[in-house]
Formats: structure tokens, C-alpha cells, sequence
């Protein structure tokens, strides 16, 4: 039955936002899907077109379905792994509190994550949340295992629990990079159960514990040594001119001040939860379903079988960190700079809120067994969580709000370039950066393998000397590396289109009078 409800959802809300356009509002989107895209269309296709600032994973899971131009151009190809992620992540929530509370307790996990309607939409989108949040709530449902195997000094059960805990925070790991930290957070307390455990189930798991261990530190090694080869940097994904660091120091003009929680971990906290409180409710009701998982956390330091699923809190320090010393900006709307950006972080605490709301739940039904009251306390969480969310829709969710405003002037842009770029031959060549703007030719449907680009590093360098010899359309976009080569070498370049779109760079198309005589 949850299969059945979980699909209609994330199958229904597909089509609505498909329908009104909505699934690449996102530029983060858009560059996922066209990361996965040149891996098998660019002038210099293959695993090095990964990229170096995303993690890979979800660009693989998308490669099979952006091969179909219909599905690349759409924006279909990237909602696809992360639909099957979110029905996965229900499933996994419903299991993981179905190991330590009652039934019902688990169907308010169930339906508080299902239902909640700014995940919905992430769901529905290229975007890497819905995939990252499935492999944290399985890998706490393993870990949960894991512990349950040493307690009953089942060293079978628990060493495959131990195992597949690792391999899911291996794909954690190669998602987001929160997964770094929960897996080195839930290395440290797996070696710590396992070292109270008894003697003999200690010596049984020597082995399990080592290949867990093990599987942990393959994936950033992996990372580490893909950013040595491809970029001679092993840390360019943390310091490089396209990471986080970088991209907020480039955004920030110069005299502003620093984004809010700079430097202060306290203001980082108190960013980060508004944000997640306003995910989960809104005006009077977005307080209500944070205080009842937090009141349920403390509670459950009291009992040793939900301890485990406190690391399920884990994005709390994260995020602080990254707020206030990782380059990681959170702007609210009600707060200054009264804006939207990367509201969507809040959805990290989705599934502890879920969880521990449910935890309440099990709490106030073991305070009196009477089955009537039992009744009574499972319609109050059900309808608190209703009213909640009915709340979040009324105001319309803060994720698709923050897609929508921060979508205006790049869609604007990115549709005019798209129209004039498809005036060209079929045939034609461009040159173009698309770090920023490679939804026009998403958009256009024009193949990036007819692009050089910044990802094709000897034709883009040649391209940078002499832009008219390597393409028979020069796309610059003012501010651009492009611009910037044609200000330097103008020779045999002549303006056919100028596009000026409000908000955005002015964009000059050149066509290359060398490339012209040559056909």
C-alpha cells in the first residue's frame, strides 16, 4: 500500500509541475542534467565529463535516460532517479521506525515525509535532495540494524546490516557531501557499539567491522584521486573557481557585508532552523512539528533502542558549519537580505523531523495503553501534521518559491538566446561558456558535441586565442571567458544577434568569417 500511495504522489506532483513547466526552474537542475548529458554528447564525451564540484552519482543514475533528446531537452531524464528515490525514502522511513515503535508511529513517519510539500517538489526535479535524504534514511535503518544484532549478539545479522550500512553511505558519499560527514560521524559510533560489545561478538565482527571501515574511505579517496587526473588538484571540488567558497565570494560585491552567519555558528543555527521550520509549516504552524521532534529527541536519549536514530540530526551541525565557514549562504525571505537562496538545505532535517514526531507519537501511546486513548492520540499527530502542511500550501512552498523567483531572469534570458541560436544551420558549430547559461542550447536541442566549451580543454584553449577558427557561431555572454576572448581577438568575427534580457549580462552571437569562406 505504501509503494502504491508513494508512486501515485511522486508519479501525480510530476506531472503537475511537467505540466506548468516548473521541473527546470532550477539552474542547479539544469546543470545536473547537462553534466550527465555531455558524458555521452560532447566533443570529447566519456567519465571525465563528470565534472568536479557535484558529486557523481546522481549524473550516472541520469546518463541511461538523457541519452533520449526528448527526455534531455524536457528535463525528464533527471526527475527520474530522483522520483525513484523519493518512493524509496518512504519506504526506508516506514521500515526504519517500524524497527524501534509501533505501526502507526511509522505510517506518521510515512506520510509526515511523503506529504510534505516542498520535497514534493524537489522530488519532481534533476535536484540531488531526494536521492541524498533515501540514502541517509537507509543507512540509519541498517545502522539501526546493526545495533539490534549486537544487542541480541546476532553477529550474522548484524555484520550484513554493517555491510549494506556501508554501501549505502558509499552512495550517500558519492551524492552530497553531507554524506562525508555522516559517514565519518557514523564510522566513530559504529566502532564505538562495537566495542562494548560482548567479547565474542567482538571477535566474530574483527572482519565486518574492517570492510566497513574499509568501504567508508573508498569513495573520497575516489573523489580525490578524479580531481587529481582530471584537474591536477585534489581539493578542487573544495577550493576550486566553480566551488561554493568561490561562487559566494564572486557573488558578494565588493564593500557588502558577509552573507548572515559568517564566522557565527549561533546565527548559522538560527538561519538553518528557521529554514526548516519554514518547510515544514508556515505563520503560526511552523513551529509545531520542529518542537514536537526535538521534545521526542531529548526523550529519546532515555532509550537505548531509538538512540541510533538521532545521527538522523546530523545535518544540524553540517550545516551550521558550512554556513559559517564553508561559503554556504542561506538567504530567507523573512530575514535580511529578505531573498531566496538555498532555502532548499532546510529539507536536510525532513527526515529527523519525521521521525522523531513519530517517536512522540510512540511516547504518548505508551503513557497509557488504553486502546481509546491510543485513538485519540493518533488523530491529534495525524491532524497537527495536516494543518501543518495545509499551511505550507496556503503560502505555497518555500522550495518552489525560491525556484520561481530566482528563475524569472535566467529563464527569460536563456528561451531568448535559445530562439535566435536555432536560426543557424543545423550543421553549424558553436563556441560557448556554459558554466552559466547551457539551458539555451538544453533548450534549443543543439547537441554539445556541435559546442566547444569549457569541457573540452584543448579546442576551448584554442578557442580562447582565436574564437573565430574553431566555430562557426561565438556565443558571448558579457563577463564571460568567451567575452572576454573575443574583446582580446575580434579578428574575423562579425555581431549578427545582441540580446539585452532585464537582470542578465548583455549577449552578443558572432559568426566567423573565417569558418563562413571556408564551406
Amino acid at each position: 500500500m505504501l509503494l502504491l500511495l508513494s508512486s501515485g504522489i511522486s508519479f501525480l506532483s510530476f506531472a503537475a509541475f511537467f505540466r506548468h513547466g516548473e521541473i527546470l526552474l532550477y539552474g542547479d537542475a539544469v546543470a545536473h542534467i547537462n553534466i550527465a548529458r555531455r558524458v555521452v554528447d560532447s566533443l570529447t564525451p566519456g567519465p571525465l565529463q563528470l565534472g568536479t564540484v557535484w558529486l557523481p552519482l546522481p549524473h550516472i543514475i541520469t546518463i541511461p535516460f538523457v541519452i533520449s533528446d526528448w527526455m534531455w531537452t524536457t528535463g525528464v531524464a533527471g526527475s527520474i532517479g530522483s522520483m525513484a528515490a523519493f518512493i524509496l525514502g518512504a519506504l526506508g522511513i516506514f521500515r526504519l521506525v517500524s524497527l524501534i515503535a509501533s505501526r502507526p508511529a511509522a505510517w506518521l513517519a510515512a506520510v509526515i515525509y511523503l506529504f510534505n510539500p516542498n520535497l514534493i517538489y524537489m522530488q519532481s526535479t534533476a535536484m540531488t535532495e531526494s536521492i541524498y535524504l533515501t540514502c541517509m534514511i537507509w543507512a540509519v535503518k541498517f545502522f539501526i540494524e546493526f545495533t539490534q544484532g549486537l544487542a541480541g549478539k546476532q553477529s550474522e545479522s548484524a555484520s550484513k546490516a554493517l555491510i549494506r550500512c556501508a554501501l549505502v553511505l558509499g552512495a550517500a558519499m558519492f551524492t552530497r557531501y553531507d554524506g562525508w560527514f555522516l559517514a565519518f560521524v557514523m564510522g566513530i559510533v559504529a566502532l564505538f557499539f562495537w566495542m562494548r560489545s560482548a567479547p565474542e561478538i567482538r571477535r566474530s565482527m574483527m572482519r565486518p567491522m574492517l570492510w566497513f571501515l574499509f568501504l567508508l574511505a573508498i569513495p573520497p579517496l575516489l573523489w580525490l584521486g578524479y580531481n587529481w587526473r582530471v584537474f591536477h588538484n585534489a581539493l578542487e571540488f573544495a577550493n576550486g573557481p566553480y566551488s561554493a567558497r568561490a561562487i559566494a565570494e564572486q557573488s558578494t560585491k565588493r564593500g557588502d557585508s558577509p552573507h548572515p552567519g559568517y564566522h557565527s555558528p549561533l546565527t548559522a543555527w538560527i538561519y538553518f532552523i528557521k529554514c526548516a521550520k519554514l518547510l515544514v509549516g508556515d505563520n503560526r504552524w511552523q513551529n509545531i512539528l520542529l518542537r514536537l521532534s526535538v521534545i521526542a529527541g531529548f526523550l529519546a536519549l532515555l532509550r537505548r533502542q531509538f538512540r541510533p536514530a538521532l545521527l538522523l540530526w546530523l545535518p544540524l551541525p553540517f550545516y551550521i558549519f558550512s554556513i559559517a565557514y564553508g561559503g554556504v549562504p542561506i538567504f530567507i525571505p523573512v530575514w535580511t537580505p529578505f531573498s531566496y537562496y538555498n532555502v532548499r538545505y532546510g529539507v536536510q532535517l525532513l527526515p529527523a523531523i519525521a521521525v522523531f514526531v513519530a517517536l512522540g507519537l510512540e511516547f504518548v501511546r505508551r503513557v497509557n495503553y488504553s486502546q481509546r486513548s491510543n485513538q485519540i492520540a493518533n488523530v491529534v499527530f495525524f491532524v497537527l501534521v495536516g494543518l501543518s502542511y495545509i499551511s505550507v500550501i496556503r503560502g505555497v512552498p518555500l522550495a518552489l518559491r525560491e525556484a520561481r523567483v530566482n528563475a524569472v531572469t535566467r529563464v527569460a534570458f536563456e528561451q531568448s538566446l535559445a530562439k535566435e541560436l536555432l536560426h543557424a544551420p543545423r550543421s553549424a558549430n558553436f563556441m560557448m561558456y556554459t558554466g552559466d547559461h547551457v539551458g539555451a542550447l538544453q533548450l534549443a536541442g543543439i547537441h554539445l558535441k556541435r559546442v566547444v566549451n569549457e569541457n573540452n580543454y584543448e579546442s576551448w584553449q584554442g578557442g580562447l586565442k582565436a574564437p573565430a577558427n574553431v566555430a562557426d557561431y561565438v556565443v558571448a555572454v558579457e563577463g564571460d571567458p568567451v567575452a572576454a576572448a573575443v574583446q582580446a581577438h575580434p579578428e574575423n568575427l562579425k555581431a549578427v544577434v545582441v540580446l539585452h534580457t532585464m537582470g542578465k549580462p548583455k549577449a552578443v552571437v558572432y559568426e566567423s568569417e573565417t569558418r563562413k569562406s571556408s564551406h
